[in-house]
């Protein structure tokens, strides 16, 4: 909930908030208040990760869920004390909940080896993947986990480990086969969502990246 108990959008005669506004209205978040979350409310935003598509049905997406005193572990594993003192976003520190999203893309190759799909010559290696759909469905599943926050009215932030991986892996006794797509912080917004750098570049029109009937040349 925001400080105001309105999920965003919320009609104050009871409606929700409809798909338009929660989209248009979704931003990243860097600055929480450090207020836990109720369980049911973080339960509905996690299982709205596991709504997004899946190649083959593998279900390869699992979620690692830091809450109270294992969120400072993690920090302490990615943000070292000597940095702290400059880091612009120390609001982001304060989030009561981590989100750490995992993909096992050996469970793509187990599936695509099944005799439904053999056909498809994707059962042998990771290597034989065009596509990697473990990252395609991995981040449609993030996205998913952000609407649902912004729908109850949560700030989140979605950023990256990085060189980092490793150490937090090991810290969390992560199965070596896993990979991570980052990490989500989640919690309630501690005033106006103050945007980065990257978040005040003009966005192209949508008109222009959208090629309809082929590529074509345009105007």
């Amino acid at each position: 909930m925001t400080p105001t108990g309105q999920p965003v959008g919320d009609d104050p005669a009871g409606g929700r908030p409809t798909f338009d506004q929660v989209l248009a209205s979704r931003r990243m978040c860097r600055d929480f208040l450090s207020d836990e979350l109720p369980d049911d409310l973080l339960d509905r935003v996690l299982r709205a990760a596991f709504r997004g598509p899946s190649a083959g049905n593998a279900a390869a997406l699992e979620l690692v869920v830091l809450t109270g005193g294992d969120t400072a572990g993690y920090w302490d594993t990615t943000l070292d004390a000597s940095r702290r003192a400059s880091f612009p976003w120390p609001g982001l520190l304060c989030a009561p909940v981590l989100v750490l999203p995992y993909v096992a893309p050996a469970r793509y190759v187990e599936r695509y080896a099944e005799a439904d799909k053999a056909a498809s010559g994707l059962g042998e290696r990771l290597e034989d993947w065009p596509v990697p759909y473990w990252w395609v469905d991995g981040g449609a599943g993030v996205m998913a986990l952000l609407l649902a926050a912004e729908a109850e009215g949560l700030g989140a932030l979605f950023f990256g480990q990085f060189a980092h991986e490793p150490a937090v892996a090991a810290r969390l006794g992560v199965p070596a086969d896993r990979r991570s797509l980052g990490t989500v912080a989640l919690g309630v917004p501690a005033g106006e969502r103050r945007g980065s750098v990257s978040s005040r570049r003009a966005r192209p029109e949508a008109t222009s990246l959208i090629h309809r009937g082929g590529w074509g040349t345009g105007d």
